[in-house]
């Protein structure tokens, strides 16, 4: 049984937001091989799997299950970033990602209802909140200034600066995962 440790979650959460407003404006880019009919299909999955998860809330809404479903979350999104880096800009690279977000926004609601009941405490709520949200700014603030850079040092093409972009969001991956070991212990029996 692992046991919620908020101080490293809270910190876990800021990166895992920073991570979120770093990539935000890449999927304009990511995702415009693909065709407009995808995300309808994709939305729909989305849904049916989401729907599928809220049955599972009884068995899964634990700190164990969380730490889990947290660290496969992160995992997808270290797969399908290596993928991205590794292959080059095409179609199928386009629709890779998408699924792999996808998969990951499957977790979304579950991921939120459990760190609701994880943390307890309106204190606790707070801190979360404002770190999730200031992670986001700061995300958004990062990427600006990463794609201004890139501009000025003559690399225009938005599918480059995507790709580059893409080194750095491993990274914060790599941090986020530590984050997550940091965040949990095993409960004392």
């Amino acid at each position: 049984m692992l046991t919620l440790i908020p101080e490293w979650f809270i910190r876990y959460k800021f990166f895992n937001s920073f991570f979120l407003g770093l990539s935000v404006g890449a999927i304009f880019t990511l995702y415009t091989p693909l065709e407009p009919s995808i995300y309808s299909i994709g939305g729909i999955l989305l849904a049916l799997a989401m729907l599928l998860l809220a049955r599972l809330y009884h068995q899964i809404l634990n700190a164990t299950w969380f730490f889990r479903i947290s660290l496969f979350v992160e995992g997808v999104l270290i797969v399908a970033i290596l993928y991205f880096l590794r292959y080059q800009y095409n179609y199928q690279t386009a629709l890779i990602m998408y699924i792999g977000y996808q998969i990951t926004f499957i977790f979304g609601s579950y991921l939120v209802r459990a760190e609701t009941l994880l943390l307890k405490t309106d204190t606790l709520l707070t801190k979360l909140d404002t770190a999730k949200q200031l992670g986001y700014l700061f995300g958004m603030g990062m990427s600006y200034l990463f794609y201004k850079i890139l501009s000025a040092q003559g690399i225009s093409s938005h599918q480059t600066q995507v790709y580059l972009l893409h080194y750095l969001l491993l990274v914060v991956e790599g941090v986020i995962v530590w984050l997550i070991f940091k965040s949990f212990s095993k409960a004392k029996v």
